[in-house]
């Protein structure tokens, strides 16, 4: 029985299709979760996708987080549920204090869309261990607000207890503190991370596969913790 993974949908999701694609292309079951859900019907991970949930013209992510799914979600997560948050999916994460800072408006103040070189800084995490350590990987980003801010306590316990997930390469497109693209809590199943690794699952309609893998790695935790 394949692992069944959950994608919500908030109003003005438009990566939901996408993600629920890379789930299947990674051999594993996606399931359909609506934003006024109040159960996780049984899924063993979440994505939480990109797009415009409700609510950004107050501060992105800032209603979203209290849709009804996120208090399962929430619950789910301390006791071990694997969730991406992706784009704005991470921007709720971080609304959800489920990762630590918050992602503002671009530096430059204008809408970025590139394929973007990142490194992959840890790979002990649900969604990453499919990758080596310090692998460079290309995938889309396409945001707004996508710049990772923290107080500099914060950026320092990031840094010392590994907790950067991706940092940016060549260019740092949104004007993220350290060049960070991705963070996780510190049990490593909650990971955020600012460009789409759902758009980069095919050579047909991406600019690598690299993607992929953060699909693959949470089937591998998943056998792992079975």
């Amino acid at each position: 029985m394949p692992a069944r993974v959950g994608v919500v949908t908030f109003p003005g999701s438009l990566d939901d299709a996408d993600a629920r694609r890379a789930v299947r292309l990674a051999d594993a079951e996606p399931v359909r979760l609506w934003h006024a859900d109040d159960d996780l019907r049984g899924v063993d991970a979440v994505v939480l996708p990109g797009g415009f949930s409700y609510g950004d013209y107050l501060r992105c992510g800032a209603i979203a987080r209290y849709a009804p799914v996120m208090t399962r979600l929430i619950d789910g997560a301390s006791r071990g549920l694997p969730v991406l948050g992706i784009c704005n999916g991470f921007q709720v994460l971080c609304e959800a204090h489920l990762l630590p800072g918050a992602l503002v408006r671009n530096d430059h103040q204008h809408f970025v869309c590139r394929d973007q070189r990142l490194r992959i800084e840890s790979t002990d995490t649900a969604w990453t261990s499919a990758y080596e350590p310090g692998q460079e990987i290309v995938v889309p980003l396409k945001n707004g607000e996508g710049g990772f801010v923290a107080d500099a306590a914060t950026l320092d316990r990031l840094e010392g207890e590994r907790l950067v997930v991706a940092r940016y390469l060549e260019v740092n497109p949104n004007g993220s503190a350290r060049d960070i693209a991705g963070v996780r809590n510190e049990a490593g199943n909650v990971v955020g991370l600012m460009p789409h690794p759902e758009h980069a699952v095919e050579e047909l309609t991406g600019p690598s596969t690299d993607g992929l893998p953060f699909f693959t790695s949470v089937l591998r935790s998943l056998v792992g913790a079975a």
